[in-house]
C-alpha cells in the first residue's frame, strides 16, 4: 500500500507513520522539515516551506498515484478543498483527520451555542455546532491558523467534493507522553467533574488498521474515535492510561475558573475504532 501523510512529523501524525510503515506500507511524509520525531521510521520525505496552514497546493512530485492519502493537517476549508481536489483520481480513498469538536454538545460546553446539554452518549449523526470557528480569537494562544481553523468546514469540503471516496476521522482528546501528558485539556473542566471528554492515546487513536475495516469500503463513511471505556488515569505508565478522568476529577480541588452550570454536563461517544489486524483478522 503506497500512503501519503500530510504532516506526519509531530505528535499523532507521527505515529500513524510509524504504524503504516510497520505494517508494511510504503509511507511518504509531506512537511515543511523543521521539526523531527525520533519514532520516525526510514521513510521519503517531500520537504516544502508551503506545507504550513493552510496547505493550499501540493508540488509536482506528490500529484502521482496513491492507495490512501492521509491529511493530518487540513484545519478549515481552504486546505480540504485544496487535497480533495489535488489527488482527485490519483488516490483511492482520502482521510480527513478531523475532530469532536465539530458536535453542538462542544459548543453547548463552551457556552457559543444556545440551549441545554445534549442527550448522551453521541453519535456520529448527533448535531453539529451552528456557530463556526469555533477559536477565532485565540490567536495569540494557539497560532494564526485558528482565525480560519474549523473542521465542519473541512468535513463539508471533503464530501461536497467530486474527487476521491473519503474517510472521516473525529478525533477525541488525544494524550500521550509527547504532548497534553498531564490531561490539561481534561483538567480545565474541573469545575463540571461529571463531565465525560472522550479520549485516547496517541498510540491508539489512528491505528492503520482502521483503514480496512470493512465499512471503509464503502464509498463514503465518517467515524467518531473513543477508547473503549473509561479507565482510573495513570495506572501504571502511558501503554495503561486509558483515564477515567472523573474519578481523579472528584479527588482533586479545581485551581481552575469553574464553569458555572446548574446540572453536570456529560459527553460520551459509543462508537470506537475496534484495533483489527491490517488483514481483518484479531
Amino acid at each position: 500500500m503506497k500512503a501519503l501523510v500530510v504532516g506526519g512529523t509531530r505528535f499523532i501524525g507521527a505515529h500513524v507513520v510509524r504504524r503504516l510503515h510497520d505494517a508494511g506500507a510504503q509511507v511518504t511524509a509531506f512537511h515543511r522539515g523543521t521539526s523531527s520525531n525520533p519514532i520516525l521510521p526510514v521513510i521519503e520525505h517531500v520537504l516544502d516551506p508551503g506545507a504550513e496552514y493552510p496547505i493550499t497546493a501540493f508540488p509536482a512530485e506528490l500529484l502521482r498515484d496513491w492507495d490512501i492519502v492521509i491529511h493530518m493537517v487540513a484545519m478549515g476549508e481552504a486546505d480540504a478543498e485544496a487535497a480533495a481536489r489535488s489527488f482527485a483520481g490519483r488516490t483511492g480513498r482520502l482521510v480527513l483527520v478531523s475532530s469532536c469538536d465539530v458536535y453542538r454538545a462542544y459548543g453547548r460546553l463552551m457556552k457559543t451555542e444556545p440551549g441545554p446539554q445534549e442527550a448522551v452518549p453521541l453519535r456520529e449523526d448527533a448535531p453539529l455546532r451552528s456557530v463556526l470557528y469555533p477559536y477565532r480569537g485565540m490567536e495569540a494562544q494557539l497560532g494564526a491558523y485558528a482565525y480560519d481553523y474549523d473542521k465542519i468546514l473541512a468535513e463539508r469540503a471533503v464530501q461536497g467534493a467530486s474527487g476521491p471516496d473519503w474517510t472521516i476521522l473525529r478525533l477525541p482528546k488525544v494524550y500521550g507522553p509527547e504532548d497534553n501528558g498531564d490531561l490539561s485539556t481534561v483538567y480545565g473542566f474541573a469545575g463540571v467533574p461529571e463531565w465525560r471528554w472522550t479520549h485516547g492515546h496517541v498510540e491508539n487513536v489512528l491505528p492503520p488498521q482502521s483503514w480496512r475495516l470493512p465499512p471503509v469500503r464503502k464509498r463514503v463513511t465518517r467515524f467518531s474515535i473513543s477508547e473503549r471505556r473509561l479507565r482510573r488515569p495513570w495506572a501504571s505508565g502511558w501503554h495503561c492510561c486509558r483515564s477515567s478522568v472523573a474519578t481523579r476529577l472528584r479527588r482533586r480541588r479545581s485551581t481552575t475558573t469553574r464553569i458555572s452550570s446548574s446540572t453536570p454536563e456529560k459527553f460520551e461517544h459509543n462508537l470506537v475504532i475496534p484495533m483489527l489486524s491490517m488483514s481483518g483478522s484479531r
